[in-house]
């Protein structure tokens, strides 16, 4: 079973994360940032449509200051979805403005809706972590995924990632007679390397949602993580590992049921090749982020030793113990999926 040693602390962004985020174009100026939506002067619980406490609060802002929060909102909408058209903002308005009070960063969601057809969406707002932007940014570059994030000082803001929460999927979904088991088990396998190769902690089912989509004879799954601050962080290799965390009980047994040892070395050895192509086809967008984090501090000593220790056995490779940053132990880590 795999567990967090403590309470990860945020890292501020180094002046060399920052440069790559302009160079790539990840920096905008906001008109409003994470502290400004701090102002809210009361909240009330958020309950879900069965009447369940979803941890979440919304908060609500004195009739000076919502209005303008509400137009700067729209305004960072329109900077994640069209370059900062408002004109395609006049039919939306910000229907609510949460916060999850029990994460470790108190993110907030805005919840930005259609009133002409009720259609809605939800982006972030965030303090920027140094630790979340890298996560973010190797899921853009690495994994079958894009992901759509801004950055300005220190807000940080993200594109809603949908999908059924990993926790709601397994209590409504796996028990029940599901399309293609088989189909779902190869998709956490590979999740579970993938993860584990760009050293992406912390993937119990609070932290992924699965993505269902129908073909015109099958159903196909996808796990995409949606929270990053865990990214290069612990020292534990376990951590790296969904397959080590209890809440993800249900796809583990659902693995053990239908996939043998063999299929799941070749679905493994499938999800490496495809990273390797990803790595060869984003090479400088991939050095330049791996010399920025091997010059940041993203993680404490200890645990640097500890992972540097632990990948070396696994890998029974002793160039892991030469590494002194998670930046070039992630690295060490890339480089193996490109040996033949």
């Amino acid at each position: 079973m795999a567990l967090i040693s403590k309470k990860k602390k945020i890292y501020p962004i180094s002046d060399t994360l920052r440069a790559y985020l302009v160079k790539y174009g990840r920096v905008v100026d906001f008109p409003i940032h994470y502290s400004d939506l701090l102002r809210y002067s009361s909240s009330i619980p958020l309950y879900d449509y069965k009447g369940n406490d979803t941890l979440w609060e919304t908060v609500l802002f004195s009739e000076s200051d919502r209005e303008e929060i509400h137009f700067n909102v729209k305004k960072i909408y329109s900077l994640l979805k069209a370059e900062g058209d408002m004109s395609v903002m006049q039919h939306l308005y910000v229907d609510r403005i949460d916060l999850c009070v029990y994460g470790n960063t108190q993110p907030f969601r805005v919840r930005i809706v259609n009133r002409i057809n009720d259609n809605f969406d939800y982006f972030y707002v965030k303090m920027a972590d140094a630790s979340r932007v890298y996560g973010l940014e190797l899921e853009h570059l690495l994994s079958p995924n894009r992901i759509n994030y801004l950055v300005h000082q220190n807000t940080l803001i993200e594109e809603h990632i949908a999908g059924i929460p990993g926790e709601q999927f397994m209590r409504q979904y796996v028990n029940e007679n599901i399309a293609n088991p088989i189909r779902l088990a190869k998709e956490f396998v590979k999740f579970n390397e993938r993860c584990f190769v760009r050293l992406l902690g912390d993937m119990h089912s609070s932290n992924f949602v699965v993505d269902i989509t129908p073909d015109f004879e099958e159903i196909h799954y996808r796990i995409r993580a949606i929270d990053f601050d865990q990214q290069s962080y612990e020292g534990k290799k376990s951590i790296y590992l969904p397959q080590y965390f209890k809440q993800n009980n249900a796809l583990i047994q659902l693995g053990i049921k239908h996939i043998t040892p063999e299929s799941m070395q070749q679905y493994q050895k499938e999800e490496r090749a495809l990273i390797a192509h990803r790595l060869k086809s984003s090479p400088k967008e991939i050095e330049d982020l791996l010399i920025s984090m091997e010059k940041d501090i993203i993680a404490p000593k200890e645990n640097i030793d500890l992972l540097k220790s632990e990948l070396a056995k696994h890998y029974k490779n002793k160039d892991f113990l030469a590494c002194e940053n998670m930046g070039q132990l992630l690295r060490k880590s890339l480089e193996q999926v490109l040996k033949k």
